[in-house]
């Protein structure tokens, strides 16, 4: 063997070592000795509390995908600041401003410190909250692993050049996720949580009224729909309030219905009618209309536990902060 190709196999041997430990470190019940009732701990309170206020499952699992597509799973998105710079943190970005529920994960967090001070990640408790709020809402069940720490780092600018924008074509799209080691079949699952949940019209009101500078409503979107909005919703360009369900009809209930609105050409987002635009993707949806809710539920989880993955820290990275929202001093 050449001495380019044994080092070549040295090498690629680190590199696969590397690549699995991060995910090796992250187990199916990390805490059952250290806190052993952390998980019944979150999982009573999400079914106790969310029912008040289901909209906030649709709230959570966008925080936790935002969070894992900046600087990885690491509850940054949950920092008021950032301990290493001036500049504001990632929950001030445009994309992170009508996310709720932040203090609906301080108090689980407060629950957990009183259990098992200083040992429960908020990484974690995000992606609990996420998956039992899901749940408890009548969608579908994904495996958690845990052994997440919390980054120290939260900046605004991280954010902004991360997270898929609204109005993000099927480049941007693809390669945003791309670069989070998401793929095409992952793009279409996780937009599928737009089954659930509402948007400002602010976000979609250039589609309505003003597509591209021209002064008429984007071509693509369907006319009737494009018409029932105005009228009904979003009343003028400008309104900034009023709130549209994703998923007409069906907005509490995790469902297909919103693959059967975007080849309607009903998705209310650029982002979602950018999934109709290419074969591939296409193809990916009709599959699912075709196939029933608890294939989706499965397909949907397995790209969750591929999410919830990304970058995390474990070990001796990060911390575990004893507030969620503020690094340790």
């Amino acid at each position: 063997m050449g001495v380019i190709g044994y080092f070549g196999i040295i090498i690629f041997g680190i590199l696969a070592f590397m690549g699995s430990s991060t995910e090796a470190q992250l187990q199916m019940g990390f805490y059952a000795k250290s806190c052993p009732k952390a998980e019944k701990i979150v999982h009573d309170f999400v079914n106790k509390h969310i029912h008040n206020a289901p909209s906030l499952a649709a709230s959570f699992i966008r925080m936790n995908f935002h969070d894992c597509f900046v600087r990885g799973c690491d509850a940054s998105v949950l920092l008021n600041s950032s301990s290493s710079s001036g500049e504001k943190p990632e929950k001030e970005a445009a994309p992170n401003l009508t996310i709720r529920g932040f203090d609906f994960i301080d108090r689980v967090k407060s629950l957990l410190e009183a259990e098992c001070p200083g040992v429960v990640s908020c990484a974690d408790i995000l992606a609990l909250v996420s998956r039992d709020s899901i749940v408890a809402t009548g969608g579908p069940f994904w495996k958690v692993p845990t052994g997440r720490r919390d980054g120290v780092t939260s900046r605004l600018s991280d954010a902004m050049a991360n997270i898929p924008p609204f109005f993000a074509n099927f480049t941007t799209l693809q390669t945003q996720f791309a670069n989070q080691g998401l793929d095409l079949k992952d793009l279409v699952l996780l937009s599928g949580a737009h089954t659930i949940g509402i948007a400002h019209c602010s976000s979609f009101s250039d589609r309505l009224y003003n597509f591209s500078g021209t002064g008429l409503p984007d071509p693509s979107l369907d006319s009737e729909y494009v018409a029932n909005l105005r009228e009904n919703k979003c009343k003028s360009p400008d309104d900034n309030t009023t709130k549209v369900e994703m998923d007409p009809g069906s907005r509490n209930t995790f469902d297909l219905s919103y693959y059967s609105l975007l080849v309607k050409r009903r998705g209310l987002f650029e982002s979602d009618a950018a999934l109709i635009t290419d074969s591939v993707s296409l193809s990916l949806i009709n599959q699912l209309l075709s196939g029933s809710v608890e294939d989706f539920f499965a397909e949907f989880a397995n790209s969750m536990e591929k999410m919830i993955k990304i970058n995390v820290k474990t070990g001796t990275v990060g911390e575990i902060r004893k507030h969620c929202a503020i690094v340790n001093s």
